[in-house]
């Protein structure tokens, strides 16, 4: 296998972004596994860059670790999370993540290795002539796979809204706005007129 540069900075990509992968599911910190999850994300657009995808490294960065993990962190130490709660049932559902696991690795498995061995076809690497790396990706995802593409986005549309759904808890602590309250509200209730009998007068020769 013949070693240059190019190959010395895939595997040192590859190897931070593993084990900054595994540092986010085996921290016990939140806070410190969103700052894995930022390194990752890192490794993630230099090994795109490495594969001349500019566009993908760059959307990485400025989407991902400018803006996701920003509102992640922000979330993280906003919120009053009881790590031991959550962390009391691990065991339990431990067997059932553990199968499912197993699942995803061996299935990614059968795909790379098809994808590798199994094809004789190579993979293109170059863009067409006359176009960007941006305009042949813009053409596949709202050309070809455009129907895929909104797909994704309603799935992760009804994931935002099953996760506030999921978080929203009352507490004392915490004033919300209810509607129904406000729609039922009468004028007699936004101000009360109380006839109070005049005594500050004899208050006040009291004090004397």
């Amino acid at each position: 296998m013949k070693f240059d540069s190019l190959t010395f900075l895939f595997y040192t990509f590859a190897s931070v972004l593993v084990i900054s992968g595994l540092k986010v599911i085996s921290t016990k910190n939140p806070v410190h596994a969103a700052l894995f999850l930022v390194l990752a994300f890192f490794n993630a657009a230099g090994i795109w860059m490495l594969l001349q995808a500019e566009f993908l490294s760059i959307a990485l960065i400025l989407v991902y670790v400018g803006a996701v993990m920003v509102l992640f962190l922000f979330v993280v130490m906003m919120l009053d999370l009881d790590v031991a709660h959550l962390r009391s049932q691990f065991k339990q559902f431990l067997p059932l993540a553990s199968i499912v696991g197993i699942v995803i690795v061996v299935e990614m498995t059968v795909v790379l290795v098809r994808g590798f061995i199994g094809s004789r076809v190579p993979m293109p690497l170059q863009t067409p002539v006359g176009e960007s790396n941006t305009m042949s990706l813009g053409k596949l995802i709202y050309g070809d796979y455009v129907f895929a593409f909104e797909i994704a986005g309603i799935i992760l549309l009804v994931a935002i809204v099953a996760a506030v759904a999921l978080t929203l808890r009352r507490r004392k602590d915490h004033k919300s706005q209810d509607i129904s309250a406000q729609i039922r509200t009468r004028k007699e209730d936004r101000i009360r007129i109380i006839s109070m009998p005049a005594d500050v007068q004899n208050r006040q020769d009291g004090k004397k």
